[in-house]
Order: structure tokens, then sequence, then C-alpha cells
């Protein structure tokens, strides 16, 4: 089983379709989504548009919930960009999609860990920044959870971790936004240091798994410029530079 693996859309429909398309050069089995679909500085409509069309195996992320639950005035900008261009029945999808989704009881879909959306999974961020997280920090995030395989999104970070007890976690890295600051819980970067779209393949090679994570060009310095004439100087850079 070939799976391919989506996460952090952030509404730029560019990237995406270049990954649907060295998706489709390849082959896959199946395509999943980790959330983080629409918010951003882009196209959520045409973004949601298309993967409703699609319809793959799709969890939401923290901005999904934020969009819905937020009130307008306390939203950051990405949010409040994507609150304002989707339609009714594309904040009804979004609605709808669940949190976590078990494909059977060895692949488990989350955004963040299996408990929250905001927590990262691979990555520890202290007041030094962000690193990568150790063995034992991501076991006691993996907690209880019995999947054999766990992808998870939210960072941005293509990374994988094989815990001593087999369970493998993969977050594809993000095909939508490459770089981007945060002040919780203290203040950070995650820095990709490249533009490309980025999204893995999780290959079933008997009873275990191997991991490829791929990076596609696509049209960065056209998103970059819809950025900057939508007012986000900040997601321009990004988009064009992978660096804040």
């Amino acid at each position: 089983m070939k799976i391919a693996v989506l996460s952090d859309i952030h509404g730029n429909l560019a990237a995406l379709d270049a990954v649907l398309e060295d998706i489709r050069s390849a082959g896959a089995d199946l395509i999943v989504n980790l959330g983080d679909i629409l918010s951003g500085a882009l196209h959520p409509r045409e973004t949601a548009d298309r993967l409703m069309a699609l319809d793959f195996p799709t969890i939401r992320g923290n901005h999904e919930r934020q969009v819905l639950t937020v009130d307008r005035e306390r939203m950051r900008l990405s949010d409040r960009w994507a609150l304002d261009c989707l339609r009714p029945d594309q904040l009804a999808w979004i609605a709808g999609l669940p949190d976590t989704l078990s494909l059977d009881e060895n692949i488990l879909l989350v955004h963040g860990t299996p408990k929250d959306d905001l927590t990262y999974f691979l990555e520890t961020v202290a007041d030094a920044g962000c690193r990568k997280a150790t063995h034992d920090e991501v076991k006691l995030r993996a907690g209880d959870t019995a999947s054999k395989l766990i992808l998870c999104g939210h960072t941005h970070v293509q990374r994988s971790m094989k815990l001593d007890d087999g369970r493998l976690i993969v977050n594809p890295g993000s095909v939508g936004l490459q770089a981007y600051d945060d002040d919780q819980p203290f203040p950070h970067r995650v820095e990709m240091g490249s533009p490309h779209a980025r999204y893995a393949f999780v290959v079933k090679t008997g009873l275990d798994w191997k991991v490829e994570f791929r990076a596609v060009e696509y049209d960065w310095n056209a998103a970059s410029a819809t950025a900057q004439a939508n007012g986000r100087h900040d997601s321009s850079i990004a988009l064009r530079s992978g660096r804040c």
C-alpha cells in the first residue's frame, strides 16, 4: 500500500495542484490530508472547491477549528481571510471534518498529536527556540495510541521517528507554506529554507513502512505576489524563500 500524505496546504492552490500532479506521476493507492487546509494569504475558496470535489480522507487542523470557533475580531489575519472568503457550504464542509481519523487499526491521522491539535509532535519549543523532539518526548505525546503508523502535520517540518515499541510517526511537511513564526509557548521560527511544496509517501513493505519525502517546484513567485497584493508581506517572504 502506498499513501500520499498531504498537510498544511494553507490555501495555496498552485502548490496543491503541483503536488497532485507529482502524485499522479508517481502513483498512489490513497491520498490523505492532515488539516490546516485553507487559512493563509492566498486562495481559500478555490482550494476548498478542489478538495471537496476530490473527497480525500481529511481531518481538520487547528486553523479549521479557529475559523469555526474564534470571534472574527480576535482572529489572526490568516483565519480572518479564510472566514471572509469561504461560502457557507465550504464552512459546513470543514465543520464536518473529524479531529482525528483511523484508516484502520494500524493507521491514525492527527494534526498535532492524538490529543491536541496545537502540540508539536516531532518538535519541541523551548525558550531558546524550536528543536527536534527527543525520543522520550515523542513517546509521551504518542501516549497509549495503538496505531503502528501515526501521520501528523502542524509544524510544516518533514520528519519521521520510529519509537522503540515499533510505532512510526511521520510529518510530511507543508504543501503550501514553508516558513512561519509563532509566539506560543515561546517565540520561535520554523523555516524550511526553500519554497518547494512538500509532502510524503509512506509505503507498506512487509510488516514495516518506508517513508519518502518529496519537494516539488511550482510558481512560488506568483504565490508570493498574490500574498503581497493581499496585504501579507510576511507570507510573501515565506512563500518565495522558505524563510521568515
